[in-house]
């Protein structure tokens, strides 16, 4: 059913001013990672919430540890009426290298059709139409045919710390009948998406110490362990040639999807050499025996993601390094969990560790993985509101990335978690020249007032 008449009249009368204030919105450098950006985080959550006053939300401020958690509420809905909790985050990457950028990160610029600016589709501009969409239903009929609870945290880009302990007190408050989250990607343009699955997380670092200080590698190379040589061949041992995770007991927990999942992927207009060209890389690797899409939907990583040792400046400076360091992420699938992982990391670490040095491993944050049966009038009503707003059936998919409160809001409030995302593959959410969509932005809000109202109905 098309969206009805007063919504997408009032949807074309302020869509300049839709896009205005989201670029306000982007201009606020949330980096949630770096300190020197804890005023810019804060004053990001006083934008976020009097957005929501200024459409007829109650909106509160709740400090955390951290960074701030927005709260904002409208609960005048008719007896018997749904309520519905729409969950984003204000917070953004860091915008580093800064040299990379085509255009300032925190000034918004569009080109092509694309919003250029850090935190544009992850989350700000996904969150954002959710309260434009919210507001074009109070603006035309002064009412909405659910309550609506709103959280915006400040901290999803570096592991929500705070976010499942607010949740877990704050139930009360919290209690709905489902979540709405959009902060993941549709498959391709213009084919809206429902995500049925996430992976976890378990992110470590690996320090590797040898001796007190940097030493002569001419003086004592080969009378003294190398701490980075030590290093490498410790990561070296996490993979067999084919792609596979040699970790003991890494698969034990693993979920088979069954064919019939695979055989809905595989159905998929997906192409590799695309998507090879995407990533810029001379080839496509992965787990043997698998796709490249079920590799990143259904089976689990062991990655580095990044190495520090000795020297790396200009010119030759020969020195045996005192110490070698390795962040390294395990993406994680159902069944499994990062306490688990992290026990296995340890276990196999120590095995392969050589003499001569120290090594220790700290886990810095993980999330469960989580995954969805898409049944029920929730996911029924998403599917009518996605078709009227792109003219397309929507398709079902997976991400490889990580959400941690996902699992959070369903395992406490013990409610269902629709998960419909308004980004694009290659938007370089966490990387430099970040964009948004204008049409998915626009479509977006249309998606999410047309599943209100087809909830309302429900």
């Amino acid at each position: 059913m098309p969206l009805a008449k007063d919504l997408e009249s009032y949807f074309a009368a302020n869509q300049n001013r839709a896009r205005d204030e989201l670029f306000d919105l982007l201009r606020i450098p949330s980096v949630s990672a770096r300190s020197e950006h804890n005023a810019d985080t804060a004053r990001a959550a006083d934008w976020v919430a009097n957005s929501m006053r200024a459409i007829g939300l109650t909106a509160t401020i709740h400090p955390t540890k951290g960074h701030p958690i927005v709260v904002g509420e409208w609960r005048q809905a008719k007896p018997g009426a749904q309520t519905v909790l729409i969950y984003g985050h204000y917070d953004v990457q860091p915008a580093e290298p800064l040299e990379l950028w085509d255009s300032p990160p925190f000034e918004p610029t569009i080109r092509d059709g694309k919003i250029f600016a850090r935190g544009s589709v992850d989350d700000k501009g996904q969150l954002y139409l959710h309260i434009k969409a919210l507001e074009a239903h109070l603006a035309t009929r002064g009412t909405l045919p659910m309550n609506v609870i709103v959280l915006a945290e400040g901290e999803e880009e570096v592991g929500s710390e705070n976010l499942e302990q607010f949740i877990a007190s704050h139930e009360d408050l919290l209690t709905c009948d489902s979540v709405v989250i959009s902060d993941s990607a549709m498959f391709a343009p213009g084919l809206p998406s429902i995500l049925s699955s996430l992976r976890g997380l378990a992110y470590f670092e690996i320090n590797v110490q040898g001796p007190a200080g940097d030493l002569h590698s001419g003086s004592y190379g080969g009378a003294v362990m190398n701490p980075a040589m030590a290093l490498a061949r410790i990561l070296a041992t996490m993979h067999d040639a084919d792609g596979h995770i040699a970790i003991p007991g890494f698969y034990d927990k693993v979920r088979d999807w069954g064919a019939k999942a695979r055989d809905e992927i595989r159905a998929l207009p997906f192409d590799d050499e695309h998507f090879r060209e995407e990533t810029g890389s001379p080839s496509l690797f992965g787990e043997k025996g698998y796709s490249t899409l079920e590799r990143v939907w259904m089976r689990p990583t062991c990655e580095v993601n990044g190495l520090l040792s000795g020297y790396t400046g200009e010119g030759a400076k020969t020195v045996l390094p005192a110490k070698a360091m390795a962040k390294v992420s395990c993406r994680l699938v159902p069944d499994q969990t990062p306490d688990e992982i992290e026990k296995l990391m340890r276990a196999h670490v120590a095995s392969v560790s050589p003499p001569g040095v120290q090594v220790t491993v700290t886990q810095l944050h993980g999330g469960r993985p989580w995954r969805a049966d898409l049944d029920g009038p929730l996911f029924d009503a998403a599917r009518r509101a996605l078709r009227a707003a792109f003219d397309k059936e929507p398709v079902v998919t997976g991400e490889g990335g990580s959400i941690p409160v996902v699992g959070d809001f369903q395992r406490i409030l013990g409610t269902p978690v629709l998960l419909v995302g308004f980004g694009l593959p290659g938007e370089n959410a966490h990387a430099p020249n970040e964009w948004m969509s204008v049409e998915n932005y626009e479509k977006g809000m249309r998606a999410m007032a047309g599943l209100w109202e087809e909830l309302g109905r429900a």
